[in-house]
């Protein structure tokens, strides 16, 4: 869409599938004249770094610009919303090419994009996108909007285990109304949700996840807010003399180790050391590996990045033999004292699943992640658009069997 002026951002949508109904309504109605348009990795980073510094909004290292190397399989694109020559939004979009067709593709944007959810006017920035990903070959749009719908503090979930089945239906401390007028938005525009399968994991990234707050807290404040067993679990390491220190790309290849066996244990499938070296040197200061070592081995070790005032625990491993040591909360512990350490105002626990069933096997990470003391958020979760819808069927089938 490059080469149209703006003028014809609004009257390009009866184009987009076919002339879908709600799409055109919106192309009529529709008030910014926003452009879309490929962007450098300069002018990318350079405006997350705005965003970042002035607090308004914050940013997944899902939406990094440098992000895009690490996932080898997938054609990264900076892409940018323009108002008038002025850039105000960001994303990057990831393109999964078919199989010996990679001239059709999916288009997928990670906890993203950057741009103003809160608007009344969401079609402005939307279908432009829409438009351009179609250009690019993409016959499906998939999006996480970086939104949340709900919080449940930790109290309010512990007196809900069992009593409820699904943490979704416990009355929630907190609700956004920005997130449920981003849902309405979406839905109208033609979008259709992830369906959650399992217990709430079937999004790509997590709709759920577990944080802890940090903005104006001192390490004391944060330990006191453990549960007992997280208390008496890090004291334990360190009575049991687990020493935390900072790795380097090259002690990547003893977290593998560890990561491997992790793996065996759980039952996941691991990602190959090359995939956490390409984090590594693609994320930079962003990226933090935790070492915990016990009687002079590597008995666990823990991925941190940070982004801005937003610290994640990315992955984790740890070995059977040196479990009673308890070198897994050593590094929580540590990981959560440097974020404090670093400004941080939140540490992200990632994902949990939505199930409050103690006897589901998808709890015991429920559980271990609400003995921190935080909060459970909900996030609008991931949503599609379908731009051709056999090339999108036949996408769905190839995974399926894959």
């Amino acid at each position: 869409m490059d080469s149209y002026p703006r003028i014809f951002t609004c009257v390009l949508g009866i184009g987009l599938t076919g002339g879908h109904p709600n799409l055109f309504l919106a192309y009529r109605r529709c008030r910014m004249k926003l452009e879309v348009r490929r962007i450098s990795i300069e002018q990318h980073s350079d405006y997350l770094d705005g965003v970042i510094a002035s607090g308004s909004q914050g940013v997944s290292f899902l939406q990094l610009p440098a992000w895009g190397s690490v996932k080898v399989g997938w054609r990264p694109e900076s892409v940018g919303w323009f108002q008038d020559s002025t850039l105000v939004g960001v994303a990057l979009v990831l393109y999964r090419p078919i199989p010996k067709l990679p001239q059709r593709s999916l288009a997928y944007i990670p906890e993203g994009p950057i741009i103003d959810w809160a608007s009344d006017d969401l079609s402005s920035w939307l279908l432009p996108l829409i438009s351009h990903v179609k250009g690019r070959g993409a016959f499906q749009l998939k999006m996480g909007p970086p939104v949340a719908v709900r919080q449940w503090d930790a109290q309010t979930i512990k007196g809900s285990i069992d009593n409820v089945s699904l943490l979704g239906d416990v009355i929630a401390d907190r609700e956004f109304s920005v997130g449920e007028g981003v849902i309405d938005s979406l839905r109208s525009l033609g979008l259709v949700q992830e369906v959650n399968v399992g217990a709430g994991f079937g999004d790509v990234q997590p709709r759920y996840v577990f944080q802890v707050p940090l903005a104006g807290r001192t390490d004391a404040d944060v330990f006191a807010g453990f549960n007992q067993l997280w208390r008496r679990n890090v004291r334990k390491a360190e009575k049991s003399g687990v020493e935390i220190s900072i790795g380097t790309r090259a002690d990547l290849t003893a977290f593998h180790a560890v990561y491997v066996e992790t793996a065996a244990r759980d039952g996941f499938t691991p990602r190959g050391l090359v995939y956490f070296e390409r984090m590594c040197d693609a994320l930079g200061d962003h990226f933090t590996l935790h070492i915990a070592r016990h009687e002079g081995h590597v008995a666990a070790a823990t991925i941190m990045i940070t982004v801005g005032g937003h610290a994640w625990y990315s992955y984790g491993a740890s070995t059977t033999a040196d479990r009673d040591a308890r070198p897994s909360n050593a590094l929580q512990w540590a990981m959560i004292k440097s974020a404090i350490a670093s400004g941080c105002s939140v540490y992200d626990l990632r994902g949990i699943s939505n199930t409050l069933d103690s006897s589901d096997h998808l709890f015991g990470l429920v559980s271990f992640k609400l003995g921190s003391g935080g909060f459970a958020q909900e996030y609008v979760g991931e949503w599609d658009y379908v731009i051709r819808k056999s090339w999108a069927r036949a996408f769905s089938i190839y995974q399926r069997r894959g």
